[in-house]
């Protein structure tokens, strides 16, 4: 059976840029992981009204109809989500938003532009983070 057949988990990916979330979801299914991708804030909480059964998700800081760190607050706000680690990614230089990311419950926080190797790195920090919650 090729590790394709069995993934990982699935990850939650929302981002308004199209190239951003094409790179990540290729990155994370060679990766042995399913993707559920969205395009903006709205989509993403859609996601995951349908379906809490997340490994991980990924969401950029500025998005269409509900930005990054709202979403997490949101999550964290709900038991069914509280154990999904969360990675926020932003090309914004403002060191606020990293810190509203955290204080929202934010795990990871990935800037833009990143190299495969460093999305890779934080990925599987924010996955180490999934399965040593899943132990508890």
């Amino acid at each position: 059976m090729s590790s394709s057949d069995t993934p990982k988990g699935r990850v939650l990916v929302a981002d308004d840029d199209p190239a951003i979330l094409r790179l990540v979801t290729a990155i994370l299914e060679k990766e042995g992981f399913a993707v559920v991708g969205a395009r903006d804030g709205r989509e993403a909480y859609k996601a995951l009204q349908d379906d809490a059964n997340f490994t991980a998700a990924v969401f950029d800081v500025v998005m269409p109809h509900i930005p990054g760190p709202e979403l997490v607050r949101y999550m964290r706000t709900e038991k069914r989500f509280n154990k999904i680690p969360v990675m926020m990614m932003t090309a914004e230089q403002d060191p606020k938003l990293s810190a509203d990311s955290f204080a929202a419950g934010a795990v990871v926080f990935l800037p833009k532009p990143f190299t495969t190797a460093q999305l890779q790195t934080m990925l599987r920090m924010l996955v180490g983070k999934a399965v040593i919650q899943r132990v508890d």
